[in-house]
């Protein structure tokens, strides 16, 4: 490892270095470091006299948000659009890409719910059919998606990169590559993923992927990106506009010479007014990451990860869902005990926040957890 864990939880997480919870629920909501506590604070002061922030300063903060979501995922900063969740960039799918009626979305089982009712909201509007595919561990595999795609009504995949309640993981790459290989439109739900996973879209096809970063990156409830594939941005138009999407917004002593003249960039798809002061602590949160080392970051979550499959396995009474191989899964590991919920009260006791989901225990380890927590957890996992 190439960061001091104990450090960084001294410096950014003072509760978690001091006892306070053994923090696993980061596939719910990560924690916020101190860097963007203070961020926000620094925002609030600023705010209560608008005066103080400048024009350049408060669009700065979304020039560098986009600046540093594309370093991250191997974009570029043309291709992000900032959102204030994941919802936003699936409904951009849904309402915006070029489809007639009778076309055909796939999407497995068990997606989470906000994958799912755009789509069908969709077929309901623009009467396309949304069909959930039985999957074998409930993740699409290139084999099972080369067989769909044999019907040419299927013009859209959309999926989980991690799935929410078991952690198994899709293969972007493999399924990438049969879209674009047969003309279908690729949308990804990233926001399991992204931070304990490295993506690199430049080696990766995806056409539309969108992340909520409130989870795993680390950063305040309203903010996200939706990366558009460049090729894409000119053949979408927006489903719901705002006044900053057209070229000429950014002259304020013009807005009347009004002008549909679309961005030539994914701002086209950005809702504005966006929390200006909570991108600028979702840069505090990059700006973290990015010091540790987004690698680093991600070896040492899957790290945490694996010793929980180990325990898992080596037991007769609990049930590891999701799946063994580390290629195959991400940080969020799933155990189903005997009594989902005497279990899940002893952990509270213990103060190891987690989640319940489909009757197993959701256990989220992240990059500034320590294997002590994992193995107090673990204790606290069977009374």
């Amino acid at each position: 490892m190439s960061y001091d864990v104990d450090a960084v939880r001294r410096d950014e997480f003072a509760w978690a270095a001091d006892g306070e919870t053994i923090y696993l629920n980061n596939a719910s909501t990560g924690p916020l470091p101190q860097r963007t506590v203070d961020a926000l604070a620094e925002w609030g002061r600023l705010r209560a006299n608008p005066d103080r922030i400048s024009q350049e300063r408060q669009f700065g903060e979304l020039t560098h948000a986009r600046e540093r979501i594309a370093a991250l995922i191997g974009a570029t900063p043309s291709e992000i659009a900032l959102a204030t969740n994941t919802s936003f960039g699936l409904n951009l799918a849904a309402f915006s890409l070029p489809l007639q009626e009778g076309d055909v979305v796939v999407s497995p089982e068990g997606e989470f719910p906000a994958n799912v009712y755009p789509w069908m909201q969709a077929g309901r509007q623009r009467g396309i059919e949304h069909r959930l595919l039985r999957c074998d561990g409930g993740v699409l595999q290139a084999d099972q998606l080369s067989e769909i795609l044999n019907d040419d009504r299927v013009r859209v995949v959309a999926l989980s990169w991690v799935q929410f309640s078991t952690g198994a993981r899709a293969d972007l790459r493999a399924l990438g590559a049969l879209c674009r290989e047969r003309g279908v439109y690729f949308v990804v739900d990233a926001i399991q993923g992204l931070g304990p996973l490295m993506l690199d879209l430049h080696d990766v096809h995806v056409d539309i992927l969108s992340c909520g970063a409130q989870k795993w990156l680390l950063s305040p409830w309203g903010t996200g990106f939706t990366y558009v594939r460049r090729e894409l941005i000119d053949v979408l138009e927006p489903h719901d506009v705002s006044w900053m999407a057209v070229r000429g917004a950014d002259d304020f002593s013009r807005l009347v010479d009004y002008d549909l003249a679309w961005r030539r960039d994914a701002r086209r798809f950005e809702f504005v007014t966006l929390p200006f002061q909570d991108f600028a602590a979702m840069n505090a949160s990059l700006e973290l990451l990015e010091e540790i080392g987004p690698a680093e970051a991600s070896a040492h979550a899957c790290r945490l990860a694996d010793m929980l499959v180990e325990w898992a396995r080596s037991r007769a009474d609990v049930e590891l869902v999701t799946p063994c191989a580390p290629e195959q899964r991400a940080a969020i590991i799933s155990i189903r005990p005997r009594d989902a919920t005497r279990t899940s009260e002893r952990l509270r006791q213990a103060n190891v926040a987690h989640s319940v989901r489909e009757g197993a225990i959701r256990l989220a380890p992240h990059w500034y957890n320590t294997s002590d927590e994992i193995e107090r957890a673990l204790d606290a996992f069977v009374g």
